[in-house]
Order: structure tokens, then C-alpha cells, then sequence
């Protein structure tokens, strides 16, 4: 199979690829600079048809498009959203219409979305056919997944990938984490009842892989373990796996002083489940937080 794959130098982009060679598949990473070695193609998310060279789509067999500004390392303010949005929603528009241009349009499209099109669920389970919730991730979540829907009218398969979050030792939420545990630091955010959605690293790639073998799956796809688990319940695990205490708490009012509507991230509540991947049949690695921290602290 032939990739292409934006967002490749990312935690998610980058291990997809490496998964991908090692098993002998052909990988084209489209990179926002000059491109350095073969296999590369330059594009620039940024403006229509992403600007990508005639022809560089015509031998692919299909696209994951993981691009994207982060969302919760900074505050929300006019100018941050709009690179949220730009960064996302433009550059799915811009791959989706490079697709359309090519002789012969690859015929999958795997494309970055998010949990946060659920907004906020508090205790309530949702899968894939939950609607859209409200706030401004949940807005931006289902304009980025309506991007990608022209790519239909080309006959491309379309599948958005709505992750949740990625555990990995590499970095995501447990980069910044470590260090703070490991001092016994660890502190667990607001109440700690809040739901996430989480997912390691090794089945995010594999359940990629494995929507990229499956051409009955299409539409939304929710990239979380069967598990979610509490803020609370987050904390004390990780402090077990890393053999430290965890007895802080930061203050919500405190967080929403720091980051403003950004911290809805954090003190939001999301309960997901991957209902289209276990009616499928994938299997997951790590299904529960024990095993997935075990494999990525290790």
C-alpha cells in the first residue's frame, strides 16, 4: 500500500510511519518545508490545493491527514482559535481538493478529528452516534469533519478519526506529566470526576492501520479504549505506575485563571467509547489505563 501522510514529524504522524515501513508499505510524508530526502512531498496547508506538485497523489492508495495546531497549550484568545481552525479546517479543505485534482484520486481518506465533537458528556456514555455537542471544540470539531466530506464526491472512502488522548512516552498528555509525578507532584484537576477518553500510542497507530485494511468502515470513528477513566482515577494510576504519591489537587477556579476557556479541556467531561472498532472486531493491546501506562512507562 501506498501512504501519504501530513503531520508526519507529529507523535501520532511519526509512529504511523515508522509502523508503516517496517512492514514494507511505500510512505509519502507531505512536509511543510523543503522536502530533505526521498519521499517527501512539500505542500502548504495554507492555501488552495495545498500547492502540492501535479501528480504527487496519483500513485497513492490513500491519505491520513493528522495536521494540526495544538489545542491546550495555550489559551483560547481571538487569535489562537483562529489558528485552531485554520490549521485544521484549511488544510483538510486544501488536501481535499489536491485529491480531487489527481489522475487517479487515492481511494481512502483518513482524516484528523476529535473527541471534542462531543462537548461535554459528564457521566453519559457516548459512541459515534451521539450529535454534536456544544462550545467552541465541539463547533470546530464538526466544520474540520465537514471538510473532509467533498473527498466523497471523487469516491474516495472517507473515515474521521475522532481521538481521544494519546498516551505515549514520547510526549502528549503524559510528556509534561512525568516530570511533576516523579517529584510527587502529581495533583488531580478539580474534582477529579471529570471522564478521559484516552488511547495508547500503539493501539492508536493499530486501529489507523487497520481502518486504512477495512474498506466497509467509513464515517466517524472514535480512536479511544474501551475505558475511560475519571481525572481521579488518571491520577492515582499513573502514580502507582510510577511508584509516587499524589495527594494535590489543583483548584478549578485556579485553572480557569490560567488558561480561561482553554481549561474547559481539562475540567470538561468526556466519556467515550469505540462502539464502530469492537463491533468490527479490533482487538485492543492496552484496553485498560494499568496496561497502557505499564507499556509506555516501561
Amino acid at each position: 500500500m501506498r501512504v501519504a501522510i501530513t503531520g508526519s514529524s507529529g507523535l501520532i504522524g511519526s509512529a504511523l510511519a515508522a509502523a508503516l515501513e517496517a512492514d514494507g508499505q511505500e510512505v509519502t510524508r507531505l512536509v511543510r518545508r523543503a522536502p530533505q530526502r526521498p519521499g517527501e512531498v512539500r505542500w502548504d496547508p495554507h492555501l488552495a490545493g495545498g500547492r502540492i506538485a501535479p501528480g504527487a497523489l496519483d500513485r497513492i492508495d490513500a491519505v491520513v491527514h493528522l495536521s494540526g495546531a495544538p489545542v491546550a497549550s495555550r489559551p483560547w484568545t481571538q487569535a489562537r482559535k483562529r489558528v485552531l481552525r485554520d490549521s485544521r479546517i484549511q488544510s483538510t479543505a486544501a488536501l481535499v481538493s489536491a485529491m480531487a485534482r489527481a489522475e487517479r484520486p487515492p481511494k481512502v481518506l483518513l482524516s484528523g478529528s476529535a473527541v471534542g465533537w462531543y462537548g461535554n458528556t459528564g457521566d453519559r456514555e457516548v459512541d459515534e452516534s451521539a450529535p454534536a455537542g456544544t462550545g467552541f471544540l465541539a463547533d470546530l470539531v464538526r466544520d474540520w469533519e465537514a471538510a473532509a466530506q467533498p473527498a466523497r464526491q471523487a469516491g474516495v472512502r472517507v473515515a474521521t478519526l475522532r481521538s481521544g488522548i494519546v498516551m505515549s512516552r514520547r510526549g502528549g498528555m503524559l510528556g509534561p506529566l512525568r516530570p511533576a509525578f516523579r517529584l510527587g507532584l502529581g495533583a488531580r484537576i478539580g474534582d477529579g470526576r471529570q471522564y478521559i477518553s484516552w488511547i495508547s500510542v500503539t493501539d492508536h497507530v493499530a486501529a489507523v492501520r487497520y481502518l486504512l485494511d477495512h474498506g466497509e468502515i467509513d464515517g466517524p470513528v472514535n480512536l479511544t479504549a474501551p475505558a475511560p477513566v475519571t481525572n481521579a482515577e488518571f491520577t492515582a494510576g499513573l502514580a502507582r505506575a510510577m511508584r509516587r504519591p499524589a495527594l494535590l489537587r489543583v483548584p478549578a477556579p485556579l485553572l480557569r485563571a490560567g488558561l480561561g476557556e482553554a481549561s474547559g479541556e481539562l475540567l470538561g467531561s468526556l466519556r467515550v467509547v469505540p462502539r464502530r472498532l469492537l463491533a468490527a472486531g479490533f482487538a485492543f493491546s492496552h484496553p485498560d489505563l494499568a496496561s497502557a501506562l505499564t507499556a509506555e512507562l516501561a
